[in-house]
């Protein structure tokens, strides 16, 4: 492995330190002896073991040191534990303790780092403020400076993690060449083996579950692997979920997938995919936003997009399609190439097999024709239709479409031997219903059909039109009509309605009806009705208008005989007036001829 040189850096300095601390006792030829009993009693609840095991504590407590230079410095530092050659030698600051290192060379560089766990040769070995470390194995968190709370089981795992916190790696060599990424979490042997091995620091949050999942990745961050060799190319790719053994194997750079199933998403190397199931979107590269749902789904998609396979073998086959569903087991299966295609059932769509467009088929086996485009099928398997409704090929319910011959539209039963066609190949370009059983409406039918079985509405143009004359006292006729109220035999609701009786009727008028194919009564032409009531209305407007005019002539022929009247009542007026006056003058001539009145005076 390439961190190789390390260890011959590390084993030359030990060397170093060796020679130097030996150089006196080698002169003497005698070891060094801890002062006291060995077996003694040791102040401050210390113990020590071991060729100048704590050979400078200070004011440390607590401190239990067995091997060769173990806890070399303690110093101050408290309540450490460190079994092994070399361990701990140089812990020494206040602050520092509370240290476990079993193992030689266990956390030999520490100085202030405290409550690390070391349990293996040469665990934590580079360790020197970090805190809240777990290294179980050798070699394990090798490098870690000052990383906090990272926890390791396995040989060489975290090897080269220097700042890097809150990581947990398990198994040999999983997480070995992360450096400065956190809260990375890697179960199994070679799990991001590789991760962050450039240093940068941005992938972070992943989690490698499984023998070498997501080994290669280095800056991908929020990934997911579950599974031997889940994701195990990944480098740059984030948001990715894998779970299964080889899931999602082979991407690089495509992010935000999910690939739940042994090889789901293999080969991918795309973004937004979603396979559900063994081998779903197994063969994928650039095809994105494709969803895959049940075991093979999709397997052979590799740049087709935007696809959704829910059912075993869905859509297995495409490779290049894009914007297809299928629904149902092994639904659309063969379509390779096809776009815009849905199948929802088993084995729905199962005839198309080349570059098919614009078909839907529903229904179990509802398999379609090979090379037809823009076509509905629905529970039918026949050939050609646009439309097909129905459960066999012979008895087709309903067909819409062309190779009909004369109808566009076809619906048989051959149990009541009816037939509907609808079409625009027919004569003339009409539509003809033949056989229609009758059935009670609320109001006349916006469609007529006749007698004939001619479907259509009524004509206005004079194109069509002869022996036009103005309808006169015909419409008379509906002066005899009776309106009535009645209910619907049919009708669940009840509801009161209006209208006329067809049999009353055709005894005033029997061109105001419909007949059955009886001969009977069956409904009523209301539409006509109408303009007979439109022809009296304007017989009627008509009177009304010829009685204004004469009632308007009247009023001034009154008008001038008022004002004639007037007039004259005025001139008799003023003569009036004339000869009250002359009265008046010839009654005081009258009054001024008189002889004056004689007084007669009687003497007493």
């Amino acid at each position: 492995m390439k961190n190789r040189s390390n260890l011959k850096i590390f084993t030359t300095l030990l060397s170093v330190l060796a020679c130097c601390a030996f150089l006196p006792t080698m002169r003497a030829q005698l070891p060094p002896e801890i002062p006291g009993n060995p077996d003694g009693c040791y102040p401050a609840f210390t113990t020590a073991e071991g060729c100048n095991a704590l050979h400078q504590l200070l004011g440390g407590i607590g401190n239990t040191a067995v091997g060769w230079y173990s806890n070399f410095l303690a110093g101050d530092a408290s309540f450490n534990t460190s079994v092994g050659a070399g361990t701990l030698a140089l812990d020494s600051g206040v602050g520092s303790g509370q240290n476990t290192a079993v193992g030689t060379a266990a956390m030999i560089l520490n100085t202030t780092g405290n409550s690390n766990v070391a349990v293996g040769t040469n665990a934590l070995v580079f360790n020197d403020s970090g805190f809240g470390n777990n290294a179980i194995g050798v070699f394990a968190l090798y490098n870690n400076f000052d990383g906090i709370r990272n926890n390791t089981l396995g040989r060489i795992a975290l090897f080269n993690n220097i700042d890097g916190n809150n990581n947990s790696a398990v198994g040999d060599f999983a997480l070995s060449e992360n450096i400065t990424a956190g809260e990375n979490t890697a179960i199994g042997a070679f799990a991001l083996e590789n991760n962050d091995s450039t240093g940068s620091g941005s992938a972070h949050g992943n989690t490698a579950v499984g023998a070498n999942a997501l080994n290669s990745n280095t800056d991908g961050s929020e990934l997911t692997a579950v599974g031997e060799a889940a994701l195990v190319f990944n480098d740059t790719g984030n948001d990715n979920i894998a779970v299964g053994s080889f899931a999602l194997f082979s991407n690089v750079t495509g992010s935000t997938n999910t690939a739940v199933g042994a090889r789901s998403l293999a080969t991918n190397n795309a973004d937004d995919n979603t396979a559900v199931g063994f081998n779903a979107l197994g063969a994928n590269d650039s095809g994105g936003a494709n969803v895959a749902v049940g075991n093979r789904a999709l397997a052979a998609n590799t740049i087709g997009a935007v696809n959704t396979a829910v059912g075993s073998l869905a859509l297995e086959t495409n490779t290049t399609g894009t914007e297809n569903t299928a629904v149902g087991r092994r639904a659309l299966e063969f379509l390779d190439g096809g776009h815009e295609n849905t199948a929802v059932g088993w084995g729905a769509g199962s005839n198309y097999t080349g570059t098919e467009t614009n078909n839907i088929c529903i229904g179990d086996q509802t398999s379609g024709v090979t090379g037809e485009n823009n076509n509905i099928r629905i529970g039918e398997n026949s050939p050609s239709e646009g439309i097909v409704v129905g459960s066999n090929p012979g008895i087709n319910a309903v067909i819409m479409g062309t190779g009909l011959g004369s109808g566009g539209l076809s619906i048989v039963q051959t149990i009541l031997g009816s037939t509907i066609q609808v079409g625009a190949n027919l004569t003339g370009g009409t539509c003809f219903i033949g056989d229609i059983s009758g059935a009670d409406v609320g109001a006349s039918p916006l469609v007529r059909v006749t007698a004939a079985g001619q479907l259509g509405v009524n004509v206005s143009s004079a194109r069509f039109k002869k022996d036009i004359e103005s309808m006169g006292k015909t419409s008379e006729a509906i002066f005899s009509l009776r309106p009535v109220t009645f209910h619907y035999k049919r009708d669940v609701t009840n509801t009161p309605a209006v209208g006329l009786i067809a049999e009353e009727v055709a005894k005033v008028n029997p061109d105001l009806i419909f007949k059955d194919k009886e001969g009977k009564p069956f409904s009523v032409r209301y539409e006509d009705i109408n303009v007979l009531l439109l022809n009296e209305f304007l017989k009627e407007h008509k009177k009304v208008e010829e009685q204004q005019a004469s009632i308007a002539e009247l009023k001034s022929t009154v008008a001038q005989q008022k004002k004639d009247f007037q007039a004259t009542v005025a001139q008799l007026t003023a003569r009036l007036d004339q000869q009250a006056s002359e009265i008046q003058k010839v009654s005081a001539q009258v009054e001024m001829s008189k002889p004056a009145p004689q007084v007669v005076v009687n003497k007493p």
